[in-house]
């Protein structure tokens, strides 16, 4: 799942707070990557090559597969891994109701049929729901790992059996885990995108497939590359889709330090839990989100739900605090999928949510002071009354 950020916010009050500040991370690494480039520059090799290769090979590692191909976004990653998996004209897949629209995207763009299934309230794929949906054209489900937590991928597997295709959606994930397993490493295939704002962000687009399994690895290299690894080499019909050096070369430095990014993010999460507890006690209309058992979130993004969203977002914005809605609608009430003939009520939970939910500021190097006017906004907004500075400071 891959996505333009968005948000929204008004004249800079007297602490504004933006929805995503890139700002640490690009002066954290600049320097190294600066050196990465005037080696790549100097060389002129800009498209694929050592850099890519080792990139991949780091990724891979990170991630708990056995291979990474790098391709150019990560709408591309989900439609080659689909494609070279064997997915096409006549199959179902599975995707939640709750996520970009990229991830329906990718699989209409293969010729599959677009199965959507409601979530939990955790926001995630629903298990017992995808039971429900399984026919014998079922090919594949797409577990989205969303908000930077990954979906129930055991649970999944033990609902679908072994013949139906796993497919991780881990836009949103790279670094979290659940059950032993890291984002992108349990299924049979993933797609992850470098979206800039991503967890793992590059300085412009970029996205990779991951698989433990050769023949997907070297059909996933020949698709995003027309149909052939060799010069001149067309095996079949691909695309252009090559993760370029330079790109890589971002990924290969930043991803050093995003266990110590995504480490920020945790911190930053306790720390809106804890003051959203104290300040919310007692309006249960807020609801925040929680880490699973057995998993480590690593919040990508922090969704809470909220009463009357128009009003509390016209105030975040009139205090300079910039947030965003993750997602407005599901994706089978998109125009995008209106031919499918969806209708309103296929997914209860994920549409009662659509209403109420509201994505905070996060990011690494978020200060308690401005997490703090997040709150205090928002409490003020949602009761109507100032919170007392023992609730927050």
């Amino acid at each position: 799942m891959t996505e333009t950020m968005t948000s929204t916010s008004a004249a800079p009050p007297r602490l504004p707070v933006p929805f995503l500040d890139l700002g640490v991370q690009t002066a954290e690494v600049e320097a190294e990557v600066r050196e990465r480039w005037d080696r790549i520059l100097s060389t002129s090799g800009f498209v694929l090559g050592p850099e890519v290769e080792r990139f991949e090979s780091e990724f891979a590692a990170y991630s708990g597969a056995r291979h990474a191909i790098g391709v150019g976004n990560g709408t591309d990653a989900l439609e080659i891994g689909l494609r070279a998996a064997g997915i096409g004209a006549g199959d179902e897949v599975i995707v939640p109701a709750n996520t970009f629209f990229a991830t329906a995207e990718a699989v209409l763009r293969c010729g599959a049929g677009l199965v959507v299934a409601d979530v939990d309230d955790d926001y995630l794929l629903d298990p017992l729901d995808v039971a429900a949906r399984v026919t014998p054209r079922t090919r594949a489900v797409v577990a989205v790992h969303l908000y930077g937590q990954m979906a129930p991928v055991a649970r999944l597997r033990e609902v679908v059996g072994p013949d139906v295709l796993l497919v991780e959606d881990a836009a949103q994930s790279q670094g979290a885990r659940r059950d032993g397993f890291r984002s992108g490493g349990t299924g049979d295939v993933a797609a992850t995108s470098f979206y800039p704002g991503k967890n793992l962000g590059a300085f412009g687009d970029g996205g990779a497939v991951l698989t433990s399994s050769d023949d997907i690895d070297q059909r996933a290299r020949r698709l995003r590359n027309h149909g052939g690894v060799n010069r001149y080499e067309h095996l079949e019909v691909g695309t252009n889709s090559r993760l370029d050096a330079l790109q890589a070369a971002v990924l290969s430095v930043k991803l050093t330090r995003l266990d110590g990014w995504n480490a920020q993010r945790s911190a930053a999460a306790a720390r809106y839990g804890a003051l959203l507890a104290d300040a919310f006690a007692d309006v249960p209309e807020l609801v925040v989100p929680r880490e699973l058992p057995g998993a480590a979130h690593v919040w990508h993004l922090y969704v809470v739900q909220v009463p009357d969203r128009p009003a509390v977002s016209a105030a975040l914005g009139a205090a300079g605090i910039g947030h965003g809605i993750h997602y407005p609608a599901p994706v089978h009430l998109l125009p995008a999928t209106a031919h499918l003939g969806l209708r309103a009520g296929l997914a209860p939970r994920a549409e009662a949510h659509t209403d109420r939910i509201l994505s905070l500021p996060m990011f690494p190097g978020i200060t308690a002071s401005q997490q703090e006017h997040v709150v205090r906004t928002l409490h003020s907004t949602v009761t109507g009354r100032t919170a007392p500075s023992t609730v927050i400071p």
